[in-house]
């Protein structure tokens, strides 16, 4: 059995999750648009069960990381686990992509059909009889009106295919629309002290209308760890998605690395790790429920688990604050908006 981690509700009827789940997109491995490179399938079944017998109980993954293959590696972890011990999985749907061509950017594509078929074909990767939540990746792009896919979603739920339903990089019109049809249990934004445009929009809405939160790349993607650097960068492999991404290209990459190092003597006092801050400082925010936190190996869980014990207090958020403005890092509130 693993230790016991704090523990949120998500949304207004969603489950009981820990304040850190596991994130399984660089489980997907290389070869796609989107990857991390390459990645061994062994190792992310070990970090997976070394995140679970820690006490984390919840897994996120996509139908896309990979094309399918970080589904059937999350089954992989999770087939020897006795049933009172499984952890909740959330899968996403939404993405279409081209096999014959693995490194095109897949179509974002929520049609009423595709949705359906997307479902199945999680639930049979997964190896499970119900998704636990299941959310829109991205807006559609196909030209579907929400309301029609939105309507889907809560189908789903009626038909015992999904508990609960979510979305993924929704803006507040979007999810206006959404509420107007059935509730949005859940939003997964980015957030992080460098990507912090959530923080002014999205997330009070979540507060406001009783929609958890779970925040993906907290740690910026590996930036806001310990040992990142520029070497680092250089030695990224042809194939990983951050070649591409600005925070990872100067001048950012240095403002970047400025705020990291200005999270060490925060790390110290609490002796903890810069990662641990970083994703504790997200789960600091109004309305937040959780934080998606990847790792390719047992010790990267190490790294960031101590996030959930994690108290940060006002001089520790105070020095946060003028780090951000002092490296001029990123963009968003520093601070969550006043009431």
């Amino acid at each position: 059995m693993g230790m016991t981690l704090p523990t949120r509700r998500l949304g207004l009827s969603g489950p009981e999750i820990t304040t850190v789940g596991f994130g399984a997109w660089a489980a997907g491995g290389g070869g796609w648009a989107f990857s991390w490179g390459p990645q061994d399938d062994a190792a992310s079944v070990a970090a997976i069960r070394h995140a679970l017998a820690q006490g984390v109980n919840w897994i996120d993954t996509a139908a896309v990381y990979g094309y399918g293959h970080s589904e059937e590696v999350v089954a992989r972890a999770l087939a020897d686990i006795p049933a009172s011990e499984q952890p909740l999985v959330f899968t996403k749907c939404g993405l279409k992509w081209d096999d014959e061509n693995r490194m095109s950017q897949p179509r974002r594509d929520s049609r009423p059909e595709r949705i359906r078929e997307e479902c199945e074909a999680s639930l049979t990767r997964l190896r499970i009889a119900t998704i636990d939540l299941y959310q829109f990746h991205w807006p559609d792009e196909s030209g579907t009106p929400v309301e029609d896919s939105w309507g889907t979603m809560l189908e789903l739920v009626a038909e015992g295919k999904v508990r609960w339903v979510g979305v993924s990089n929704y803006d507040v019109a979007l999810l206006d629309r959404c509420e107007a049809v059935g509730h949005v249990e859940s939003l997964q934004p980015p957030f992080s002290m460098i990507r912090r445009d959530a923080g002014g929009s999205e997330i009070p809405w979540c507060a406001a209308n009783g929609t958890g939160v779970i925040v993906y790349s907290p740690m910026q993607s590996g930036l806001l760890t310990d040992s990142f650097g520029i070497e680092r960068v250089k030695a990224f492999a042809p194939d990983d998605w951050r070649r591409r991404f600005d925070h990872f290209q100067s001048p950012r990459l240095e403002q970047n690395l400025a705020l990291r190092d200005a999270l060490k003597p925060i790390a110290a006092k609490h002796a903890t790790t810069v990662a641990a801050v970083a994703v504790a400082w997200t789960l600091t925010w109004p309305g937040m429920t959780g934080a998606i936190v990847g790792a390719r190996s047992p010790e990267q869980v190490d790294g960031w688990l101590g996030a959930a014990g994690l108290t940060l207090d006002e001089e520790d958020l105070g020095a946060i604050v003028a780090a951000i403005e002092e490296t001029g890092a990123g963009s968003g509130p520093a601070t969550p908006p006043e009431d």
